[in-house]
């Protein structure tokens, strides 16, 4: 459409169009479009362990995945074609993504490298086999610890870049669970059971405690919350540069030689600030082993 190729009664269509019944649509196609190439980017990585099957990588934020409209070159898959590493095939424009962060979601994912490792990866996340942690900031105070949050997610109606709890959306699962507890926001460990676009996000807005920082699903955030801490609430808001979500922990079994992985990756530096004010004093380099967040068993 960008490209004037979609004609609606032979006149250029707007994305925006909305159709009336009859409306002729009319799509041109290029004959041989040539196959997109993956650019080198020389993006640094923070590689924490890799062999001739995968890679494990601490995401920064403001690193998006995969190429896609708006960030052809720029992405995580172009860093890791400059620096020589081998992919999976993967579908087409994301060779070697087995899972995704958002754009300003930071922390731990894995990279197949084989295409073996990529199907058993694939089919591992499918059969909730691997242990995904999150360590979120959110608005407010859980109504219990530990909550199941169950709630089907889907697109949003109209504003396509969204998602929301939808009945007919596909199944979702999330499970919070209160690390530290503090006047306005709390620190929970959310572990998924699914992997749905934006599903933390979406969950915790649904039951009103959206994630801090968060421009999409949490601009209401401070508004939650009343009396004399709203001074506090505002300066949080303030303090947070992106969404406080950090993919901290990330558990599976080797896909080839079976052997249990288990990363961990503490609070990014960009959040302490928020965390601090909030938390008080907390050791920065060890936030989250400081306040309890790892547990016996994710070794």
């Amino acid at each position: 459409m960008a490209a004037g190729k979609v004609r609606v009664g032979g006149e250029v269509a707007r994305a925006s169009r909305k159709l009336a019944r009859r409306d002729e649509v009319v799509v041109t196609l290029d004959d041989e479009a040539p196959p997109r190439v993956l650019a080198p980017h020389d993006i640094p990585l923070t590689i924490c362990w890799e062999d001739e099957h995968l890679a494990v990588i601490d995401k920064p934020a403001g690193l998006v995945v995969h190429p896609a409209p708006g960030h052809w070159d720029d992405t995580l898959v172009n860093a890791l074609v400059a620096r020589g590493t081998t992919l999976s095939e993967g579908a087409a424009g994301r060779p070697g993504i087995v899972h995704r962060l958002d754009r300003d979601t930071s922390g731990l994912m894995v990279v197949a490298k084989s295409d073996l490792a990529h199907r058993r990866l694939g089919t591992a996340i499918a059969a909730r086999t691997v242990k995904r942690a999150y360590a979120v900031l959110s608005w407010g105070h859980l109504s219990e610890s530990p909550l199941e949050v169950n709630a089907p997610i889907g697109r949003h109606q109209t504003d396509r870049k969204r998602m929301v709890i939808r009945p007919d959306g596909r199944a979702a699962r999330t499970d919070f669970s209160v690390v530290g507890r503090f006047e306005v926001a709390e620190l929970l460990r959310a572990e998924l059971h699914s992997g749905r676009t934006h599903q933390i996000r979406v969950h915790l807005q649904s039951i009103g405690h959206p994630v801090v920082g968060d421009p999409v699903y949490g601009a209401e955030g401070p508004r939650r919350i009343s009396g004399p801490a709203r001074g506090l609430a505002e300066r949080l808001a303030a303090a947070v540069p992106r969404q406080a979500l950090h993919a901290a922990l990330l558990v599976f079994q080797h896909p080839v030689s079976g052997r249990r992985m288990s990363f961990r990756s503490e609070w990014p530096s960009d959040l302490v600030p928020a965390l601090q004010l909030v938390a008080g004093q907390v050791d920065p380099p060890r936030c989250l082993t400081y306040l309890g967040f790892y547990r016996a068993s994710d070794e």
